[in-house]
């Protein structure tokens, strides 16, 4: 394995383990704050005592994504000491509001878990939302980050040295609007059907438990709100795509020739030897007018630019298609529930549709885990987009294998971690 290769695949493992615990980190406060706000409204004890189960079940998840969080920080300077040399002067600062945002939910996550009859009720609640807001803004932050490795601007090249560093303009880079759009949408879209697949999946055992019946509003009502969102970041993500990394664009969608009213593909097998697509279903100019709304628009294809400067086209359109397939399934099921829930006046227990969103419940996390693979792969060979080449970034250190069995071994423990403290302080639930 060469050290470029090793470089990649530790980051790109971290990187996978750490994003599930960030996007649930995102995204539970905001159902533990929904459930502390109906047991105010109400005064009935199931929500009350569901804020505090999805509160130790936000804790755990916050305490290994800080964890796998630290990992990641050592692993870009350890891993990638050209490209922090580099971007650490221009993105320093989305890193250190990062921090202080995560600060922010540490520090009113601790009030929240043990402020339970210690400070005034609503001031407590208060204390989830500034949970909530906090980790939040920490994705914001960390996504803006990486947005600027998509369209790196705030900065001047003079001789080869950075000069002219401007933080604000480089957070506020063409990409970093779409990107945390869409990323916090996903995240809570992944959240919310994660979480009522898991009470779904009991609520079949137990249909008539209080406590499955009332979380499964909540969370199913998270998912679908937030399903029928996606659709409209995804089509401003995909417009700057277009605008700013068109070769990412092609690979997404295995465009080999540059061509006007381009089709729109679904499925399909790229072959990077013969530069051309089979078995694809193609609906006919559909790809330029969503990319630039012009049915006649033109979109550059692969052959434009040389095979070096290419990303791995069958990894990136294997992954993009993963994602909106598995997008399009979640929000035809958030869809299929609200019209259930609507003709029968009632919460839609059927057994079927229990079936099916205990089906959909890791589905987000595979889109997100996808969606990162376009984002990450569909930029090479780039680290830094036309700037750094990812093989000019990467560290001289020898021997790189040795720390990825090393950190493989510390992910698996942490997840063993996981499972077993959500079995006894989560999934145990009571009978109400």
């Amino acid at each position: 394995m060469t050290d470029l290769l090793a470089a990649r695949a530790q980051m790109a493992m971290s990187l996978a383990f750490h994003i599930i615990f960030a996007v649930i980190g995102i995204a539970m406060p905001l159902l533990m704050v929904i459930a502390e706000g109906l047991w105010l409204r109400t005064r009935e004890e199931v929500y009350l005592t569901l804020a505090k189960r999805w509160a130790k079940g936000t804790a755990i998840m916050f305490a290994v994504g800080a964890v796998s969080g630290t990992v990641l920080s050592f692993e870009l300077g350890l891993l990638w000491p050209n490209f922090m040399a580099y971007a650490g002067p221009i993105i320093g600062m989305p890193f250190s509001l990062e921090g202080f945002a995560f600060f922010l939910e540490a520090i009113f996550l601790g009030l929240y878990l043990y402020g339970w009859d210690r400070i005034p009720k609503y001031a407590h609640w208060f204390a989830g939302v500034m949970v909530l807001l906090g980790g939040t803004l920490s994705g914001i932050f960390v996504v803006t980050a990486n947005a600027w490795m998509n369209t790196p601007t705030g900065f001047s090249v003079v001789n080869g040295e950075v000069t002219n560093v401007d933080p604000i303009a480089a957070m506020l880079n063409p990409s970093s609007f779409s990107q945390t759009l869409h990323m916090t949408i996903a995240a809570f879209l992944t959240v919310g059907f994660a979480v009522a697949g898991i009470h779904a999946y009991f609520l079949r055992r137990d249909p008539n438990n209080l406590f499955h019946r009332r979380a499964f509003a909540i969370a199913l009502s998270v998912g679908g709100v937030f399903a029928l969102l996606q659709p409209i970041s995804g089509d401003i993500s995909a417009k700057k795509v277009a605008k700013y990394q068109p070769i990412k664009l092609a690979a997404m969608e295995a465009q080999w020739e540059t061509e006007r009213g381009a089709p729109l593909r679904i499925g399909g097998i790229p072959n990077e030897d013969t530069e051309e697509t089979r078995y694809a279903l193609e609906i006919p100019k559909a790809l330029s007018f969503l990319a630039h709304s012009d049915f006649n628009a033109e979109i550059m294809g692969l052959k434009a630019v040389p095979r070096e400067d290419r990303p791995p086209v069958a990894i990136v359109h294997f992954a993009f298609q993963i994602m909106v397939a598995c997008g399009i399934v979640l929000i035809a099921a958030g869809v299929l529930g609200g019209w259930l829930a609507w003709k029968h006046k009632s919460l839609p227990t059927q057994r079927w549709y229990l079936r099916l969103i205990t089906c959909c419940a890791p589905l987000g996390f595979i889109a997100i885990e996808a969606g990162w693979t376009v984002t990450e792969v569909g930029r090479q060979p780039w680290i830094i987009y036309n700037y750094m080449r990812t093989a000019e970034a990467v560290t001289p250190m020898p021997n790189l294998v040795v720390p990825f069995i090393g950190f493989t071994v510390l992910y698996i423990f942490l997840s063993i971690i996981v499972v077993i403290l959500l079995r006894r302080q989560i999934f145990q639930s009571p009978r109400l």
